[in-house]
């Protein structure tokens, strides 16, 4: 079941307590969001359904939440129900129906490639909150912020573009706001644009790498100094995001070369005459870590373009490297064990992986080499 899957088996929910009379709902919300677990939440998914009718219906939340509960726990692939907090319904799925929402990411993210994520929600974002201008002599974290915001937004459907504009004796350093505080200035030529602010860098960045570079100037939040050199040059998992960044998708891509010696390539169907149901997807240790965070990429996306925060970005593909590192003991056979259904989609799940690391990499404008 995919979260969409979800949004549609919770409203049908909420319509036959409506039609049963459990609840005293005119109109329903247009939309019913299902998410991932807040902290302290249980299960594989949540949703805040019942909170967004306990106004309308005259109902504690968590009363609607016990209504809703009571028919989500007949709905097909909901192995368990649990209500938390002022009435979050966190939603447990049966193996077979995780395995199958496993399979139909992975499918996702090897059908649509490196625009996995990308969509249109900021398609209909005004021109001039989509027109960046930097400032003549503005120091280089600006430049690096406004090239990946820029770049964030287009793969969210808005035109951004970047252009050049005369300084007007604002700071470029520091801003309060940092890019959540930036707003609209006029250019030298009279045009409109956003000005984004991050705070300058401490040290000389120009003398790092082109990859340590953007990461020392995006993985921070603009207010903060940006990343020391030391640890960026390190090549160790410890202490350096970048590096595992990119050994992640270096691996992802070894594991596909080393099958191919083995004689198999990816697949994301299941054979059930040679693995156990969900084997691929959901029993192994760290598949759910990694599948979770692979679901996750879309909304991260999204996140990040809206509040330009490449940052949030950055983060995100810390999580899923080192979810991927967890899970990619798993995915070749061991000692004289033959490939088997189960090992194609595994592989599979790690080539998607490398697909989501390589292009959120590209966003960031880091490279995301194949041999490390």
């Amino acid at each position: 079941m995919t979260p969409a899957d979800l949004s549609l088996t919770v409203a049908h929910a909420v319509r036959r307590a409506v039609g049963d009379g459990d609840l005293a709902v005119r109109e329903l919300p247009d939309r019913l969001t299902v998410e991932r677990p807040r902290p302290g939440g249980l299960g594989d998914w949540a949703t805040n359904a019942a909170l967004q009718l306990a106004g309308p219906s005259g109902l504690p939340p968590r009363e609607v939440a016990e209504v809703l509960r009571r028919r989500l726990l007949d709905a097909p692939g909901i192995a368990r129900v649990d209500i938390t907090g002022p009435g979050f319904l966190n939603l447990t799925l049966r193996p077979d129906a995780r395995a199958g929402a496993g399979r139909l990411l992975v499918e996702r993210v090897r059908r649509e490639g490196l625009r996995y994520g990308y969509g249109d929600a900021l398609a209909g974002l005004p021109e001039d909150r989509v027109h960046f201008r930097v400032a003549e002599g503005a120091d280089p974290r600006v430049r690096a912020l406004t090239a990946a915001v820029a770049a964030l937004l287009r793969s969210q459907g808005a035109p951004a573009r970047v252009g050049d504009g005369a300084s007007h004796g604002g700071s470029h350093g520091a801003h309060p706001g940092g890019s959540r505080g930036a707003h609209p200035r006029a250019g030298r030529d009279g045009e409109r644009g956003v000005r984004l602010h991050a705070r300058p860098p401490h040290y000389d960045v120009a003398a790092l790498p082109p990859d340590a570079r953007q990461w020392a100037l995006l993985r921070p939040a603009p207010h903060d100094r940006v990343l020391d050199a030391a640890p960026l040059l390190r090549q160790t998992e410890s202490g350096n995001g970048l590096f595992t960044v990119q050994y992640a998708h270096a691996r992802s891509a070894a594991l596909v070369r080393n099958a191919a010696d083995l004689g198999f390539g990816a697949a994301c169907a299941d054979d059930r005459r040679d693995a156990q149901p969900g084997a691929a997807y959901d029993a192994h240790p760290g598949t759910p870590e990694l599948l979770a965070a692979l679901g996750d990429h879309p909304a991260v996306l999204l996140a990040a373009a809206r509040q330009h925060a490449p940052d949030r970005l950055a983060r995100h593909l810390e999580a899923l490297a080192d979810a991927f590192l967890g899970f990619q003991h798993t995915v070749l056979p061991l000692g004289d064990e033959k490939p088997s259904a189960a090992h194609r989609s595994r592989l599979a799940l790690a080539e998607a992986t490398g697909t989501v690391l390589a292009g959120g990499l590209s966003l960031l404008g880091v490279s995301a080499p194949t041999r490390l």
